[in-house]
Formats: structure tokens, C-alpha cells, sequence
């Protein structure tokens, strides 16, 4: 892949921001990440592990840089191409049109940078788990009742135990309850209210 805007110029010394920018710029159409960054490799001739160094840089300035726009599962393109008013509508309305035509997916080969056993690898194109609504199992095993009654169980009869569960509060003399006056928060204001202007 050839890059008219980068002719003479040293492929180390650019940035994938740089690169990415003039590929959209190049083809005048949105593309996946996974394809985005194949084509960046390409330009730039890096290898696997330099690309899956730099990929959550790279992803974090797409997302800060303001020329670029995400349209929608994992899919980019440059902000200039649209109008203000049009960006919503593509958000929106771009997925139905795909729905409508219903057009075969074509398996996309993915970026050898993603493709390794490390775990702590990030894939880009996984959902949010925050996206997703949890299945009846999943609600189980986050609020299950028995266990949290066993547990206030268990930790009654501790207290018990340590005899820390027997009320501490003084016991009153009988009677005085009688002679005990209950005030209210505006009772209370009033009295304070009272003494300010005395003074």
C-alpha cells in the first residue's frame, strides 16, 4: 500500500494516528478496526509484537483525536466526512440499512496481533460486558438469599457469643418515661431562634 501523502519521508518517524488518517483519507470509506490497523502494519512494516505494544495507545488516541468518529461496532471513519446533523443519522440508521440488505458477512482475517494465548491481550472488538444483560443464571449467583440469611445467621449466634449482641443501653428507672419530653426539630429551632434574639 502506497500512502501519496507520506512520499520521501521516513515510515519510523510517523504515528499510527498519521497513518490511520490517511488511509481513511486515501480510501473515502469507514473501516473496522481490525482492518485499520492491518493496513497500518502493511505501511509500516512492523511486526506483530510492535503493533500489539502500541495497539492501546493507538486505540486510546483514535478515541481522544477529534478528526476520527466511531460508527458503531468497532467501525471508524474521519469526522470531516460528515455533517453534523448526519452524524446521527449514520449512528442510527446505518446499522438498519446493513440489516435491511442483508448481505452475507464476509470473514475478515484478523490482525496477527491479536492472535496469541496472552491474557492479557485486549481485544477491541469483544462487547462491553456492560452492554450485555445477565441471564437468570447470572442473577443467581450475584443476590442468592439462603446464603446471605446463613450469614446473618452465623453471624448472630457470634454475637451472641461474645455477648456483644445484648443491648448496651442503660435501663431506665420505671416511670420516667413519663416525665421524658419528646422535641421536635421545630420545637427545637424555635427554642434556638428564641435565645438568639434574647442575646
Amino acid at each position: 500500500m502506497e500512502l501519496s501523502v507520506f512520499e520521501g519521508m521516513n515510515k519510523n518517524e510517523l504515528s499510527m494516528i498519521e497513518v490511520a488518517h490517511a488511509i481513511l483519507e486515501q480510501r473515502e470509506d469507514v473501516m473496522d478496526f481490525t482492518d485499520l490497523v492491518n493496513q497500518i502494519q502493511v505501511f509500516l512494516e512492523k511486526s506483530d509484537l510492535e503493533i500489539r505494544e502500541s495497539l492501546a495507545q493507538f486505540y486510546t488516541d483514535l478515541n481522544i483525536d477529534g478528526s476520527f468518529i466511531s460508527l458503531g461496532e468497532n467501525r471508524w471513519g474521519l469526522r470531516s466526512w460528515y455533517a453534523i446533523d448526519s452524524i446521527d443519522e449514520e449512528l442510527n440508521h446505518g446499522l438498519d440499512d446493513e440489516d435491511e440488505e442483508n448481505q452475507p458477512r464476509r470473514k475478515r482475517k484478523k490482525v496477527n496481533a491479536f492472535i496469541n494465548d496472552d491474557e492479557d491481550a485486549i481485544d477491541y472488538n469483544d462487547d462491553d460486558p456492560e452492554d450485555t444483560d445477565l441471564s437468570d443464571d447470572d442473577e443467581d449467583d450475584l443476590f442468592d438469599d439462603e446464603d446471605e440469611d446463613e450469614e446473618i445467621a452465623e453471624y448472630d449466634s457470634d454475637l451472641k457469643e461474645i455477648g456483644a449482641n445484648e443491648d448496651d443501653e442503660e435501663e431506665l428507672p420505671s416511670g420516667i418515661e413519663e416525665d421524658l419530653t419528646i422535641i421536635d426539630d421545630e420545637e427545637e429551632d424555635e427554642y434556638y431562634d428564641e435565645e438568639d434574639k434574647d442575646m
